[in-house]
């Protein structure tokens, strides 16, 4: 079961994420800011 869910998340996520910026298009900068401070936070802790 926890894998599915590791599986759909991603697209999941995404798909939220492109309908809430077609209604909300100002909401474009902070999924985008979210998403590099995310990413980059990830990239920065040691793989435990």
């Amino acid at each position: 079961m926890g894998i599915d869910l590791m599986i759909a998340g991603p697209p999941l996520v995404s798909l939220l994420a492109g309908i809430a910026i077609l209604v909300w298009p100002r909401l474009l900068n902070y999924i985008v800011a979210f998403y590099l401070i995310f990413f980059g936070v990830l990239g920065l802790l040691p793989l435990i």
